[in-house]
């Protein structure tokens, strides 16, 4: 595998992603924040360049030394030929098979050669799934081969009457001293490692919250190292308010403006978050969300 360390090479890498939309978005994603500070110190590695077959993002090396962070130990994978994926996989200068780790892609087909590549490497995985939800806007990058936004965050915003004033609560971004409450609250999160993650979530990427009354957040947004709006969450005591609503509706607004591409995935059963994301402007996509965690026998949980 070619590392990409330059700067034309990673924004020709960006641009070319764009034809691959929705199935390279969490490459696509990684990259766009690669491309602007890398604050979470990924890499990027392609088969080959200009031309290639396979991307994968990964955190440098001094980035995992926690064996059992899969937080921080995520691969992010797109290839063209999904199929043919297995034998680079099993490289273990290419994937720490060592480690608890996650690999996230867009792609059902990377799973049989993600199984198989584990498999040699005595590595148990467990496969999840979600919806993948998106907006016009990302799939018109697709549809004009160029990696920047266009229509809302040129011409206005169709949402803006949506968009209003609660009495006593305020929009605002959400401050990293709040990242204990998102942890508690976070479904995947409630442990030490989670908080970390968090609190660098939260710290280095655009996340979003109603502030209530009492001048705390009851509902907020945050984003991930690849572009993924997630650990969603609207405190019990003000849902079906409209805060979460309102939270959505302005922090897609302001990624817009900024030009910053973002998409959501809901398990497929959560049929009142799909129908909450569907009524901020978003729709399913023809592919689905991918996550595949990888145990090696030693780091099995029981």
């Amino acid at each position: 595998m070619i590392l990409l360390d330059n700067s034309e090479q990673l924004l020709a890498l960006f641009e070319s992603l764009a034809r691959s939309i929705p199935e390279s978005l969490k490459v696509y994603g990684s990259v766009y924040h690669i491309n602007h500070g890398n604050p979470f110190n990924m890499e990027v590695l392609v088969d080959s360049w200009p031309e290639y077959q396979m991307v994968i993002i990964r955190p440098q090396k001094q980035e995992m030394t926690d064996d059992m962070d899969s937080y921080t130990n995520v691969y992010r994978i797109f290839s063209k030929e999904p199929q043919k994926s297995q034998e680079l996989l099993k490289n273990c200068e290419i994937i720490n098979w060592k480690q608890r780790l996650q690999i996230q892609g867009l792609q059902e087909s990377l799973g049989e050669g993600i199984k198989a590549a584990a498999f040699s490497n005595s590595v148990k995985v467990e496969h999840s799934t979600a919806v993948l939800l998106v907006t016009e806007d990302i799939l018109k990058l697709n549809a004009s081969n160029k990696s920047k936004f266009g229509s809302w965050a040129e011409t206005g915003h169709p949402d803006d009457d949506f968009e209003r004033e609660i009495p006593n609560f305020k929009y605002a971004q959400l401050d990293v001293s709040y990242s204990g409450l998102v942890n508690d609250n976070w479904k995947l999160g409630k442990n030490e490692r989670s908080l970390r993650y968090v609190k660098r979530c939260i710290g280095a990427l655009p996340a979003a919250c109603m502030l209530g009354p009492e001048g705390a957040p009851v509902a907020w947004l945050t984003m991930d190292p690849s572009c993924e709006v997630g650990m969603a969450y609207s405190v019990e005591k003000y849902r079906k308010t409209g805060n979460m609503a309102q939270v959505m509706v302005r922090y897609k607004k302001y990624l817009l403006q900024k030009n910053i591409p973002f998409y959501i995935s809901v398990l497929e059963e959560n049929e009142r978050s799909r129908s909450s994301v569907k009524a901020a402007g978003f729709f399913e996509a023809s592919c689905e969300w991918h996550q595949w965690t990888c145990y090696p026998q030693n780091l099995v949980p029981f």
